[in-house]
């Protein structure tokens, strides 16, 4: 599949000229913190070396007083307080946090996640009359809620006050809780508003924390649970975020709690230091696989597991839920594959909607967004729960997905999500409707330019420009994620030097041994499911490629190497 390169905007050269004499880094780098919007030394001061004091006054955000008063007033009464979150790891984490925290401070507290299958998401009836028969009267609802307006008032009917901790979008109607903590909030004069639950939940505990005279280093024993709640829940490395994930991860690699020590070792990485991609592709599936598969809970259990031993055992639990995960949605996927590979019509759509009653319910998301890596395009992927189809919707860069869904919103019966995800519940007889009419409006709407992969690019460089110095500052933008992506450069007149080799189970990757004219030296790299361009790499050809920067560690001796997102080849 052939992708569009586009060269991120440059900054103002004497600013980018200033900052690198004050800074004593090359233009090259300082261009890249003009992009991240850094153009001052004291900003740049403050992004190298993040510090917690950095973190904002969690009385900045609307109902934090109300909050904090109404834990204190259920603490010296004795009350019942019970944690909810939901079901995916932004919400086992912000209930583990909670719970963990409070758990050595006070007995009366326990927590609860909602069944994905007979709950869904959100607040529950069943959630609140559990509260009811085990005597909680206050809920501390976490990473859900703002919309749950009727539950909030069958809760006040039983006698439960909630604290809604949310970083959703609200509507147009807050619930009558007693306190709704949510940056997003239009009321709310929170400075950073890209929080994930569990950080909305850890700025209550912040606020309590100060109120209530308890040093803030009992509350960052937990900081660790918050870097995987940001790093899986993908919201922006910026900012606020930037400064929890980066002490999340000092403490996952020194410390973890034990629960995550344990995901840590079943996944194998407990022998490199760990970074957010470890988080997003092997310790937050791992924690996700429980909700899907199983429970939620199972989840929390483990997380605040008092000991390595509960830990190991339900943790093993949880390894062997995410291997069930993986074989099935690896199933579901080839299934969903053959199905557009057999029908004509929907090869060459705009968007890919397909429906099978037998599916599972819990991968369905993952599943539409392996099917985006083959055929890039708005793809929605149903399968039959109880009456009602019921699915989610993924979206390529720049397209709006939920405006398409909203579009069909006469043929759901609910449906919620944002610009690049939605779920969505439809009766099976309309399945044929939407199909069509959603394919209509994504025609409609969409650009060839959206239905072409891009790679977005930071700069040219040529590869002498990465010494051990450049890689070295380089490594101090980490953490990456969304809003702080690891750099991506092009080099231009590459070529092979002769021993790039085909590797992989299947031979589908290039190991490339690489050299550019004019330089002697020889930079390794790997360009991942690129066996298609082997041939003409190797042939000599000169070519351009665009990259990132990797360490590699092999018997103790690290080399930097290249990590190839795509070549191009002069036509």
């Amino acid at each position: 599949m052939e992708k569009r390169w586009v060269y991120k905007e440059v900054g103002n050269q004497d600013t980018i000229q200033t900052l690198a004499t004050e800074l004593n880094i090359s233009s090259v780098l300082a261009s890249l913190l003009t992009q991240r919007g850094i153009t001052f030394y004291d900003q740049a001061k403050r992004f190298f070396r993040p510090s917690l004091d950095d973190l904002y006054n969690p009385f900045l955000m609307k109902d934090m007083e109300n909050a904090v008063d109404r834990i204190e007033q259920a603490i010296r009464k004795g009350e019942a307080i019970l944690f909810y979150g939901d079901y995916d790891v932004d919400g086992t984490t912000a209930v583990a946090l909670m719970y963990s925290f409070f758990r050595n401070r006070y007995s009366k507290v326990g927590y609860y996640i909602p069944d994905r299958y007979n709950e869904g998401y959100g607040i529950s009836q069943k959630g609140i009359d559990f509260a009811f028969d085990n005597g909680y009267t206050l809920i501390v609802a976490l990473d859900c809620g703002i919309k749950a307006i009727e539950k909030v008032r069958y809760a006040a009917m039983r006698n439960i006050d909630f604290i809604i901790c949310d970083h959703h979008l609200p509507g147009e109607q807050i619930p009558e809780a007693v306190a709704v903590l949510d940056p997003k909030r239009l009321d709310c004069p929170y400075p950073f508003k890209e929080l994930s639950g569990c950080g909305v939940g850890f700025k209550l505990l912040q606020g309590y924390c100060r109120k209530a005279g308890v040093s803030p280093d009992n509350l960052y024993e937990y900081i660790d649970l918050l870097a995987v709640s940001i790093a899986s829940d993908i919201v922006p490395i910026i900012d606020e975020n930037r400064v929890l994930t980066y002490f999340g991860l000092e403490k996952l690699n020194n410390n973890p709690s034990t629960g995550l020590k344990t995901i840590i070792k079943i996944a194998g990485i407990d022998k490199h230091k760990i970074g957010v991609d470890d988080i997003v592709f092997r310790i937050g599936p791992r924690i996700n696989a429980a909700g899907r598969m199983e429970s939620g809970k199972t989840a929390v259990d483990l997380l605040c597991a008092p000991d390595d031993s509960v830990a190991y055992e339900v943790g093993s639990l949880i390894d062997s839920c995410n291997n069930d995960r993986k074989n099935v949605d690896r199933h579901i996927t080839h299934e969903a594959l053959r199905m557009i590979a057999s029908d004509p019509r929907l090869q060459h759509s705009n968007s890919t909607v397909l429906f099978n009653p037998q599916w599972h319910k819990g991968v369905v998301g993952i599943v539409a967004s392996r099917l985006i890596e083959t055929y890039y395009r708005p793809t929605v992927v149903l399968t039959q729960s109880g009456d009602l189809a019921t699915g989610s919707a993924r979206s390529v860069p720049g397209y709006d997905l939920y405006q398409a869904v909203e579009a069909c919103s006469d043929l759901l019966e609910n449906f919620g999500g944002h610009m690049y995800a939605a779920g969505l519940t439809l009766k099976v007889q309309n399945v044929d409707m939407f199909k069509q009419r959603f394919e209509e409006y994504v025609s409609n709407t969409i650009t060839s330019d959206m239905l072409t992969p891009q790679v977005d690019i930071d700069a040219k460089i040529k590869l002498s420009d990465i010494t051990e110095n450049f890689y070295s500052i380089l490594k101090q933008f980490e953490p990456f994620g969304p809003g702080n992506m690891a750099p991506v450069f092009v080099a231009d007149n590459i070529h092979d030097n002769g021993e790039s080799r085909l590797v992989g189970g299947e031979k589908e990757h290039v190991k490339l041994s690489v050299i550019e004219e004019g330089n002697p030296l020889v930079y390794p790299g790997i360009a991942f499911q690129m066996a298609e361009h082997y041939r003409e790499l190797h042939s000599g050809k000169a070519f351009s490629m665009c990259f990132s920067l990797y360490e590699n560690v092999y018997r103790g001796v690290k080399t930097i190497q290249l990590r190839v997102k795509d070549v191009k080849f002069p036509k």
